[in-house]
């Protein structure tokens, strides 16, 4: 017998040796408005069909948490697959990105039609709940690597194919439904019966398939139109396909092909690209004796680069002539003791009052106005505005850049006449996937980025990054990302070979996450996700990357 200890009802029960999760779950009473998708044993994410042989820490997880969310959405991506595969056997279903609340697909049907009807997304979707009502199991193998490369070879995978073959590991977990058989980097649920909300719809000549809401997981969450995030992401895919790299697989196999100098190089030259054209939109648009732009506002999400960007940009607009004059809005943060506080009783300092704007806003109108005036500097330290004697004034051929997460909330200039703004959003648009059928998330990309960071300057340790990270969240969808589409320009900081880099540096301090927290389950997750980017020392990287702004030794103060 093993003893269990069940995190969600604070109670030991004995099962027999080899028992599942799923069993184990149906013994323990708590609250369950929702299907249990998953379990954390010992702080590691498992599958409900995961046997226990020995003592274990057990906590339950539904939609409405990260993990149940993940076993969920990959286990829907089956299913999406496997149907695509059922009315289409010669199909290629490749998985964009997410993005409007759900996953972006493009379907290449294999025939001489190779545009996606309305017609072919409904039959998919109508397979896809034929195989719910179903209820088929999805069955795990875990072989050795090589027996999986055979086999994805033999069903024309040559995405997973190279993946597999650049990972390095020994053995790996691959899923089949039915007949079709499918790799995921991470667990699914039990069966297709577990998935019963979610929406296939015609999107941009493919499909996007939609996701039930994390707070409300019996109905979807709600569609949003992103044109902007669309057009950007599209733009960075276009350049893959031009240097061919599409994957983790492609790149792996240009690292080790010795080619990481070569993709360093074109991936700043793209970014140094895109803020040359930037400068010199708002140089045209700063000459336009109508409406001349004076006011350029930058913002973005956590570690997105806002800070990074605007000195390059700054660089990139004194070629055009310009005097750029910026500061940013956390030296307006009121006092310390005057910031906002979350439920808990703990600062809330993503919230909008957190900056006083009215003041902000006063000493901007000031500056446009002609007027030279004093601003402050916000001393992080003793957390008190100060005043140090940093004067600002612009003068006829001046730009005043603002940079800060709430630069683009219109409450913040509301007083300057529209016609004056430029509008600048940053966000890490990760364009490559692990393979055709693993999009890499957004957040994964900014969340490992501020692990570093926050590491590297002693601000926090790993464990305390991941533990606050869920805050950062949900501060993000409140203040930030609303005002995305908004944005004139939309600037993509995500790196080509960025992860190959980060991991030298975050796979030491992911270590540091101690097993016996909660914490460390995310920890784990980023470090297998990590283990399958080939290293990139950071030596090449130039002093003024947007990506020194997380691993240091930058040129920009």
């Amino acid at each position: 017998m093993v003893n269990i200890y069940c995190k969600n009802t604070g109670t030991f029960k004995e099962f027999q040796e080899g028992t599942t999760l799923q069993e184990i779950a149906g013994e323990f009473d708590f609250d369950k408005p929702y299907d249990i998708l998953a379990a954390k044993v010992n702080n590691v994410a498992e599958g409900l069909k995961f046997r226990v042989f020995h003592n274990r820490d057990v906590e339950f997880m539904d939609y409405r948490t990260y993990i149940g969310r993940g076993y969920y959405s990959r286990s829907l991506c089956f299913l999406l697959y496997k149907a695509t595969q059922d009315i289409f056997p010669d199909s290629k279903l490749i998985f964009r990105r997410p993005i409007s609340k759900g996953y972006f697909c493009g379907i290449d049907k294999g025939d001489r039609k190779n545009t996606v009807t309305h017609e072919d997304v409904a039959a998919i979707k109508e397979r896809m709940m034929e195989l719910v009502r179903e209820d088929i199991p999805f069955r795990r193998h875990e072989v050795q690597v090589s027996e999986a490369i055979k086999t994805f070879t033999e069903r024309r995978m040559p995405d997973k194919v190279k993946l597999l073959e650049t990972c390095g590991e020994v053995y790996i977990t691959y899923y089949t439904l039915g007949r079709t058989a499918d790799y995921y980097y991470d667990g699914l649920v039990p069966s297709t019966g577990y998935l019963k909300v979610f929406e296939a719809s015609p999107y941009h000549g493919g499909v996007l398939l939609r996701v039930p809401d994390r707070h409300h997981p019996e109905q979807l969450a709600p569609f949003f139109e992103q044109p902007k995030t669309f057009e950007v992401f599209s733009e960075s895919q276009k350049w893959n396909r031009i240097v061919g790299l599409n994957t983790v697989g492609d790149v792996n196999e240009a690292i080790l092909g010795g080619k990481a100098s070569d993709l360093i190089q074109i991936a700043e030259a793209l970014q140094e690209k895109k803020i040359v054209q930037i400068a010199e939109e708002i140089e045209r648009r700063h000459e336009d004796h109508v409406s001349p732009v004076r006011l350029v506002l930058i913002t973005g999400p956590t570690s997105s680069g806002k800070s990074t960007f605007c000195k390059r940009l700054s660089v990139q607009l004194k070629a055009c002539g310009l005097h750029p004059v910026s500061f940013s809005t956390d030296d307006y943060f009121v006092n310390r003791l005057d910031t906002p506080k979350l439920p808990d009783g703990s600062f809330d300092f993503d919230n909008f009052d957190t900056v006083d704007h009215e003041y902000l806003q006063k000493d901007l109108l000031r500056l446009l106005a002609g007027e030279e005036v004093e601003v402050p500097e916000f001393n992080f330290v003793t957390g008190l505005r100060e005043f140090n004697g940093k004067r600002l004034s612009l003068g006829p051929r001046s730009v005043l850049l603002i940079e800060g997460i709430h630069a683009l909330n219109p409450q913040l200039t509301d007083k300057v006449p529209e016609c004056e703004k430029f509008r600048i959003f940053i966000n890490t648009i990760t364009s490559i996937s692990l393979d055709n059928h693993n999009c890499i998330p957004t957040s994964d990309n900014r969340l490992l980025r501020r692990i570093v960071r926050d590491f590297l300057k002693g601000a926090f340790t790993a464990r305390e990054t991941i533990t606050n990270w869920p805050n950062v969240r949900r501060a993000e969808v409140k203040w930030i990302y609303p005002y995305q589409e908004t944005a004139d320009v939309l600037f993509n900081s995500a790196y080509l070979v960025e992860f190959a880099v980060l991991r030298s540096h975050a796979e030491r301090i992911l270590a540091t996450v101690p097993k016996n927290c909660p914490e460390y389950s995310e920890a784990h997750r980023l470090l297998k996700f990590l283990s399958y980017f080939a290293v990139v020392s950071d030596k090449e990287i130039p002093a003024t990357s947007l990506l020194r702004s997380f691993i240091g030794g930058g040129s920009f103060s």
